[in-house]
């Protein structure tokens, strides 16, 4: 049994803490991101670094550290988007009443950058594994992708809660392209897509013959294609997602303006003020 609860925890946790850590560094004044995309690249290097040296090792060992640089090299993505480094051309909010392509155009220049280094990223990922035993880092960084991107497609076609807050004050105009109702078209083929592949993971990670090797890096897939699978239904349910993450949007928050401090031989009497 600890074959597969140890990697799902791993991957609960790797996931829940990446990505509060990345909103808590965007929360951050603008002046601190430099550093913070300087380490994430360094970050980066050894992720990809690390893919190479693991594309080799169908172990255990091997599928945790595939697994953790997969997610790593998508960090890096995550950050350059939410810190604005890779967006797109256009940084205008979506005009009142655009519908139909032009909406769907104007919102693909807003983020067009950002879709490039996706793909460019995945073409490190691919090429650092080519051909190897272990493609659990490639799997993981292309099982995010999808799932973004059907996100990405959900809130655009329209969905309950759209998730502003995780939009840094620089970003806001994004908010202008999603579209808030119950639920769109796209959604129940798009959940149910989601579930039958976590299923499909998890049977398996689970299947008699599979090795430590196998059971282990389809658990860590089968739990991240699962929460993603949650994240699609937080988008429908009134659910607030942010609270999973509300030590990292606490950086958010605008400090208090100092108050004086009183000291008592500072007061004189005086009159009193006028009622």
């Amino acid at each position: 049994m600890a074959d597969f609860a140890l990697p799902a925890l791993f991957a609960l946790f790797i996931w829940w803490f990446s990505t509060g850590a990345i909103l808590w560094l965007d929360g951050l004044p603008a002046r601190t991101y430099r550093i913070s995309m300087a380490g994430a690249t360094l970050v980066l290097a050894a992720a990809l670094w690390g893919l190479s040296a693991s594309a080799a090792d169908p172990s255990v060992l091997g599928a945790y550290c595939a697994f953790s640089c997969g997610l790593l090299a998508w960090a890096w993505q995550e950050m350059a988007f939410l810190m604005g480094y890779a967006t797109g051309p256009s940084r205008a909010p979506c005009p009142p009443d655009t519908t139909g392509w032009r909406r769907f155009t104007l919102a693909l220049r807003a983020i067009l950058y950002h879709e490039l280094a996706i793909i460019a990223g995945a073409v490190a990922v691919v090429a650092a594994t080519w051909d190897q035993p272990n493609q659990i880092g490639t799997w993981t960084y292309l099982l995010i992708w999808g799932m973004r991107q059907s996100a990405k497609l959900n809130v655009f076609l329209g969905a309950r809660n759209l998730n502003e807050n995780f939009l840094p004050p620089h970003l806001r105009y994004l908010g202008s392209f999603f579209l808030r109702r119950p639920m769109n078209l796209l959604f129940p083929f798009a959940v149910t897509l989601a579930t039958l592949l976590t299923a499909l993971l998890f049977h398996r990670a689970l299947a008699p013959g599979a090795t430590d090797f196998q059971a282990a890096g389809f658990t860590f897939l089968g739990t991240l294609a699962a929460l993603a699978t949650l994240e699609h239904w937080f988008l429908v349910l009134p659910i607030p997602a942010e609270a999973l993450w509300d030590w990292g949007l606490r950086s958010r928050e605008a400090p208090k303006p100092a108050q004086p401090e009183l000291h008592p031989a500072r007061f004189r009497a005086g009159p009193a003020p006028a009622a």
